[in-house]
């Protein structure tokens, strides 16, 4: 798969000469333009696999799902305890099955996406529990905080899935992943979240995803259709729900991505060696779980690691530690040549400089880490408690910058230009030469936030900050979302799906 092109206006001649053509850019299959950086030297990297690995084998991994200990234990893996010791013969087998390209199908055909070393894709902070923008304060999230947020990411053709952005908190438990998914399957037709909050909600969202897409199971399990995130416990902890979410999602062919949360200092050692060791630990137990249940089951490594703030403990993001974090976790992935999610994010407490500060730093240790998956791309604050409306326009600004750049730059005969350059003569200037006016409404792209008028302009627009340019965009797209059209027929279907297990109760989370 090549990198996508944004192709600029070509020289579509008519009668009164040149007429520049729209611009069109796709953003939807992104590969990364940067060389990937290394924070250690190949024997160090080394040196940290072989330890994860001795971790694994020596010190062993505490899981608390029977069912993963029996599949550990059938494999060879030691259980002392409640402690599986895991075998590297057993991890690398399993790296050798997890397969290096991950095809998912979206609702429509140009919104899938491909997850290999090399392919760029972005999503929006998710997961926090509060919801945040300049007209309404700061509050628990809700469902129309949900509903307006996925409507957000659909707009923007460079997010390529779906997070779960907020936590709708006034929908019920039992009842949280049918309107969680419901949202996704009809403000959208991107690649779809699932939680993982144990086998009934698992079966009942894929049940629902299926028939919506009007799948049968064989189509079903046959490809990707959606995704979850897997965070273990840190140090050295695999949950119930996570690892029966690993399960679950493997037996059914569909995408873990698994992300061990270590922070240096407190639930991680404190240097970005030590840290980045037990976060590739973790990440391998959790792999070869899924690999386990189901060889050659989709799977994405990861790693969310940054430090905390060694006089509050608050997590820190977008730090130094946080950038070489993510260019260590990058050099680890290349080693076992499997598709892996990091992460930006943000500390600070409202969209401001050191939001925008942290947030692209972060982001930049991930693309020169070679990410595969970003998560946390935009709008995140306070280290993942809420999610800005402002912050996921201006931090959107960024990424669409970015993916102008994954397109590349041209340099033919057209682009270098020498009839222009023979056009104008000196003192003169390139306003009207025939190759400007040919491409001036599509050459450069077209800012959603970024202001370049000059100080009297701005004055006279009303000297809008950044931040209120963005609250005045997000009003506007929900003024009017451009959300898919809907079969009406699956639409109803969903509805009563929902109604019917509604009346039956739903399904609780498993603890």
């Amino acid at each position: 798969m090549t990198a996508p092109r944004s192709r600029r206006g070509s020289r579509a001649q008519n009668k009164d000469g040149p007429r520049p053509s729209a611009r069109i850019t796709n953003y939807g299959q992104l590969r990364n333009p940067f060389p990937p950086m290394d924070v250690f030297s190949a024997d160090r990297i080394e040196a940290m696999h072989e330890a994860a690995l001795e971790v694994l084998e020596r010190l062993g991994v505490k899981v608390l799902l029977p069912e993963a200990v029996t599949l550990f234990r059938a494999a060879g893996a030691t259980i002392k305890d409640d402690m599986v010791h895991i075998g590297r013969e057993i991890v690398e087998a399993a790296i050798a099955s997890a397969p290096t390209r991950i095809e998912g199908r979206a609702g429509a055909r140009h919104r899938d996406i491909v997850l290999e070393l090399g392919s760029l894709v972005f999503q929006p902070g998710a997961g926090a529990p509060h919801a945040t923008d300049e007209i309404r304060g700061r509050r628990p999230g809700r469902a129309e905080d949900f509903n307006e947020l996925i409507q957000l990411t659909h707009h923007f053709d460079v997010f390529q899935m779906l997070p779960p952005l907020i936590e709708p908190q006034d929908i019920p438990t039992n009842l949280r992943h049918y309107f969680t998914l419901q949202s996704q399957l009809t403000n959208s037709d991107k690649f779809p979240f699932i939680f993982s909050r144990g086998t009934p909600q698992i079966r009942e969202s894929f049940e629902m995803l299926r028939d919506f897409r009007g799948l049968s199971d064989t189509e079903f399990s046959a490809d990707p259709h959606c995704y979850t995130i897997i965070n273990t416990n840190s140090p050295r902890t695999l949950d119930i729900p996570m690892a029966q979410g690993l399960i679950d999602f493997a037996r059914a062919g569909q995408i873990s991505i698994i992300t061990p949360f270590t922070l240096m200092g407190a639930m991680a050692p404190i240097t970005v060696a030590g840290a980045i060791t037990l976060s590739h630990a973790e990440a391998l137990a959790a792999l070869t779980l899924t690999q386990l249940a189901k060889r050659g089951a989709p799977v994405c490594y990861g790693t969310f690691t940054s430090n905390v703030d060694m006089k509050s403990g608050a997590p820190a993001f977008g730090t130094p530690a946080h950038f070489q974090a993510s260019l260590a976790a990058g050099q680890l992935a290349r080693k076992i040549g499997l598709p892996w999610r990091s992460a930006a994010g943000s500390a600070s407490n409202l969209n401001d400089v050191q939001a925008a500060n942290e947030n692209q730093f972060g982001l930049w240790g991930c693309l020169l880490a070679g990410a595969t998956v970003v998560i946390h791309s935009a709008g995140w604050l306070e280290g993942g408690l809420s999610v800005s409306y402002e912050k996921l326009i201006t931090d959107a600004e960024v990424l669409n910058m970015v993916a102008e750049l994954c397109a590349g730059a041209e340099a033919g005969a057209v682009e270098i230009g020498l009839d222009a350059l023979e056009e104008v003569q000196p003192g003169g200037h390139f306003f009207a030469a025939a190759q400007t006016m040919a491409r001036y409404q599509t050459e450069f792209y077209e800012p959603v936030v970024h202001d370049y008028a000059n100080f009297g302009t701005w004055i006279e627009r009303g000297a809008k900050d950044a931040s209120t340019r963005a609250r005045d965009v997000w009003q506007g797209i929900l003024a009017n979302p451009k959300t898919p059209d809907i079969d009406a027929t699956r639409r109803a279907a969903l509805e009563e799906y929902i109604t019917n297990r509604t009346a039956q109760g739903g399904a609780y989370p498993e603890s």
